[in-house]
């Protein structure tokens, strides 16, 4: 199960017409639940070549990799190894991305953070009180990606401490694995969501692009989440990461689940959301909790350079309020 590390605020609008072009074509659905979160698939085939077993069994294969909720998996095997384990393809393949990410952040992003999700309340046990500064202080010892080394596919830890939490991208990871599914069955036009993490292949059959909406918080505390823009795009993934629907209470004040590798607390900066796109799902994943740790100007010049990315930021100004931002790319995917 991935998604109670991370909540995910993206809504896929319905695709009512989505698949009305060539006689011979029909739109297919999928729909089931995998990695603590449902799923959807839709594509246009001729025949129904994809199957939802076929579907389920790719996810079960992944969670049987990387789910902490799983206590046979080979990530909780390896947080409870002294010394390192052997892994599989799927766990290699994340693991080096997240390497990348980590070097490519300076340690915003950090794959070693699950001592501090799970003693915050967002791991896989409950907990009945939050740490002090002499425990996080203490976790912080068992935390840093330096401590990991990975030669072939043997994952090595410095310390018998170190534990592994893949949430922040391996959901990322699972959309481009059933994305490239489709790709092999020579599916041309598709969506694939999990947990509102998106990737996506078109056009429609009628040649217009695929839309999709980016939900952000409410005006007021008390009103619903809104739709606040609706982009078009025919390829890439879209994923987002937000502090305003999962979090904590203590007294008054809100515990966020996205935990700054850093200092062992939780996110608390002017950012509320940031919604990437890139071309792949583990990219846009990957990259959208450690750009919420940063600051606006920082977020924003850290995007612009790269090649292929583009982000849509809610934030907090100053006084308070609620405003927004884009890159100039992620502007032009809006529709108007």
């Amino acid at each position: 199960m991935f998604a109670a590390g991370k909540y995910i605020v993206l809504f896929l609008l319905p695709l009512v017409c989505f698949f009305f072009g060539k006689p011979d074509l029909r739109e297919y659905t999928i729909k089931g639940y995998a990695q603590g979160t449902d799923y959807t698939i839709k594509y246009f085939a001729a025949d129904s070549i994809v199957t939802k077993g076929a579907v389920d069994r790719i996810l079960s294969v992944i969670d049987s990799s990387m789910s902490l909720y799983k206590p046979y998996s080979l990530i909780c095997r390896f947080n409870a190894a002294d010394d390192g384990l052997q892994l599989d393809p799927h766990f290699v393949k994340v693991m080096r991305r997240s390497f990348e990410i980590y070097k490519d952040t300076r340690g915003k992003f950090d794959a070693t953070v699950q001592p501090l999700v799970q003693a915050w309340g967002f791991g896989a046990k409950s907990i009945t009180k939050f740490p002090d500064s002499a425990e996080v202080k203490q976790l912080l010892a068992c935390v840093g990606m330096h401590h990991l080394s990975l030669k072939g596919n043997y994952l090595k830890k410095s310390k018998s401490c170190i534990k592994v939490d893949l949430n922040g991208i391996a959901q990322g990871y699972s959309v481009d694995v059933i994305a490239d599914y489709l790709n092999s069955k020579g599916i041309k036009s598709y969506v694939v969501e999990i947990g509102g993490e998106l990737r996506m292949k078109g056009p429609k059959p009628d040649g217009t692009s695929l839309r999709i909406g980016i939900e952000g918080p409410a005006i007021s505390a008390d009103a619903e989440p809104v739709i606040r823009h609706v982009i078009s795009i025919n390829n890439g993934a879209i994923t987002t990461a937000g502090n305003y629907r999962k979090y904590l209470q203590k007294g008054a004040k809100k515990i966020a689940h996205l935990i700054d590798p850093k200092t062992g607390y939780p996110l608390d900066n002017a950012l509320i959301s940031v919604t990437i796109y890139a071309k792949d799902a583990i990219t846009a994943d990957g990259y959208d909790s450690p750009i919420m740790a940063m600051g606006l100007e920082e977020a924003l010049d850290f995007v612009n350079a790269k090649k292929g990315m583009e982000a849509y930021i809610i934030y907090h100004k100053k006084d308070g309020s609620v405003a927004d931002t884009l890159t100039n790319g992620f502007r032009k995917m809006i529709v108007n």
